[in-house]
């Protein structure tokens, strides 16, 4: 593993696995009429032979079935003494330090997929736009555990500035 991306002592926290769950159900319910809206007009129309041109958005949906687990198990947050990491990306690693005397803004939002799903996404705003992090998929318990938790050290450390 890169030693950049390697786990921080206390560990990485996951996002839930109802996120996964939720991205999976949406892929399924756009890949699912637009195979259909390929097969039936190609099959009645042209040739039954032909339908088989509706695998390739099939093809593609099961590649993205893939792709949202990967993707899912490459989100983590980790909190430090000092700051609090965020990583994610499969292809393109990225990892997030936000120092917590930085932050401005910690908010959780959900919107109607997350509410129905269970879930919430945890955003913080720094002055620097480039350090701006979100961390999706938290139970709105743990959310709004990590929102105060996370306002109530920013305070205590820019208070130092």
């Amino acid at each position: 593993m890169d030693p950049a991306f390697a786990p921080p002592a206390t560990g990485w926290t996951m996002p839930s696995r109802a996120l996964l769950r939720m991205r999976r159900v949406v892929l399924v319910a756009v890949a699912a009429p637009v195979t259909a809206a390929v097969a039936v007009p190609v099959g009645l129309l042209v040739s039954p032979a032909l339908a088989a041109v509706a695998l390739v958005p099939a093809a593609l949906a099961a590649w993205a079935w893939r792709a949202l687990g990967r993707n899912w198990r490459s989100w983590g947050y980790a909190e430090r003494e000092d700051d609090l990491l965020v990583r994610r990306g499969v292809l393109w690693r990225r990892l997030t330090v936000v120092p917590y005397g930085r932050m401005q803004l910690v908010e959780v939002v959900a919107g109607p997929l997350q509410r129905h799903w269970g879930i919430a996404t945890l955003e913080l705003h720094t002055a620097a736009a480039t350090t701006d992090a979100a961390i999706p998929g938290l139970l709105p318990p743990e959310a709004a555990r990590l929102r105060d938790r996370l306002t109530e050290l920013g305070e205590a450390r820019s208070a130092g500035l």
